[in-house]
């Protein structure tokens, strides 16, 4: 690769940052520019919660010192892009202003989406996706807030929930599911969140939708008014209704886009050295049988960067994935899955098992071929070993041999009940196996509680 080439990279989302740091360490000589309008420096958006929370500092967030990046000659450039003359391959910045790229990567992730609901560019109506979201949120709630509305019932909804109500703010919670996240998640589990969101004080309302916000006088947010006919006096509502691909500024132009930017599975898109990755990328194919075309999960995203920083140093190489992995917390409820497993399946072809502990917070599923092979697995209330299910995954080990190995997944037994031995015993009364789950009595002896 020439040392002059310069590569301006749209985004400094954990997609465009890990593309610039793999290109450093691949190519010592290529120039890297990662513009961004939302901070200059590269933040972990997950944690803006715990910002909000008073439980860190936004300087707290970034995971480099702020010369990490001179350092490795990384230029930050703060402004946002207004439009992409492809021909003459240079970026337009709402300034004005001019750069020139010689490789373009287009990592400008999502934003929140919105369904043309009255009211929902009023006042005191937003999202948590970005900084300035953030602060937004930050400064409409500091006082005058006796009630929120949120809108939308995924992780992010969940988060605005919590943050809510930390600040003992009430919380009314509308989601048009009949469960929580039961579009992606089987009756039982979003049972269990359900009741962990009431337990929490936070006014769940399943099938119930937005049908309008009404303003006050001075053109805040006053009340919303329900799919019901129901009108809620609140000052606040937060739309996390999902997100979509963060590109307007490049529709109507000849770069193909669809609800993402079209890309193929080395991240090109229909323009020569132009490409797309993270939240705001479409595949034309999806990557694997298990995966959508759109990847909105910050590992994926991760991945999409050091694949294409690979590829434009290298020989290239399409994206392989591999097993389908996510991680969130429901409040205080940790949940993991690995492979997919849907809201409903075909029980013809599916076999599950599911356990779910007393205190109904903790939970396993486990669903299997018709020759009893781990497919994918749903985890809640306690933390599995990632290496653990992709190899089982992987390798398409038999429901027996997960379970019977289960106590090697356990994360870290010092801190969590081992859930295994219950497990381990359900699973052998209904499917059997030649195996023999650890005596509760000796766990019991040497835990000095009951599991």
């Amino acid at each position: 690769m020439s040392q002059t080439r310069h590569v301006v990279i749209i985004g400094n989302g954990i997609s465009g940052v890990t593309c610039a740091r793999h290109l450093r360490k691949l190519d010592s000589g290529v120039r890297i520019t990662l513009i961004s309008g939302e901070s200059k420096y590269f933040f972990s958006r997950t944690a803006l919660m715990y910002v909000f929370m008073g439980h860190m500092k936004f300087e707290h967030t970034q995971p480099y010192e702020n010369h990490f990046w001179e350092k490795n000659r990384i230029d930050l450039k703060e402004a946002w892009v207004s439009k992409v003359d492809f021909g003459n391959k240079f970026v337009v910045f709402t300034s004005g202003e001019k750069l020139t790229y010689d490789t373009l990567v287009i990592a400008t992730g999502s934003k929140p989406n919105k369904f043309g609901w009255p009211g929902q560019d009023l006042k005191g109506v937003q999202g948590l996706y970005s900084k300035q979201d953030l602060e937004l949120m930050e400064q409409i709630t500091q006082s005058g807030v006796s009630r929120a509305v949120i809108v939308g019932g995924g992780l992010i909804g969940i988060e605005m929930a919590e943050m809510l109500a930390y600040k003992k703010i009430p919380v009314t919670f509308l989601v048009r599911e009949k469960g929580f996240w039961d579009i992606l998640l089987p009756k039982e589990e979003s049972d269990l969140v359900g009741r962990h969101i009431l337990e929490h004080h936070i006014d769940l309302r399943l099938a119930t939708e937005l049908k309008e916000i009404l303003p006050d006088e001075k053109g805040r947010v006053r009340s919303v008014i329900t799919s019901t006919g129901e009108e809620i006096p609140c000052q606040f509502v937060g739309l996390t209704a999902g997100v979509t691909p963060n590109i307007d500024f490049l529709r109507s132009t000849e770069l193909e886009v669809d609800r993402g930017v079209k890309i193929d599975a080395f991240f090109r898109t229909n323009i020569p050295d132009v490409y797309a990755i993270g939240d705001c990328a479409e595949f034309e194919k999806a990557p694997a049988s298990d995966r959508r075309k759109i990847e909105q999960v910050w590992y994926t995203g991760r991945m999409h960067g050091e694949t294409l920083a690979y590829n434009l140093c290298n020989n290239p190489v399409p994206y392989q994935p591999g097993v389908w992995f996510n991680s969130a917390k429901f409040l205080d409820i940790e949940y993991q899955t690995y492979g997919t497993v849907p809201p409903t399946w075909d029980e013809s072809q599916i076999k599950s098992f599911y356990w779910e502990h007393a205190s109904g917070k903790v939970c396993f599923r486990m669903l299997m071929d018709k020759e009893g092979r781990i497919l994918a697995v749903n985890n809640f209330g306690f933390r599995l070993r990632h290496e653990f299910f992709d190899q089982a995954i992987h390798e398409k080990w038999s429901g027996e041999k997960v379970i019977s190995r289960l106590e090697k997944a356990n994360f870290d037994p010092e801190f969590f009940a081992p859930y295994y031995i219950e497990i381990q015993m359900a699973f052998k009364k209904e499917f059997g196996g030649n195996f023999h789950p650890a005596k509760r009595s000796f766990i019991q002896k040497l835990f000095g509680a009951s599991v």
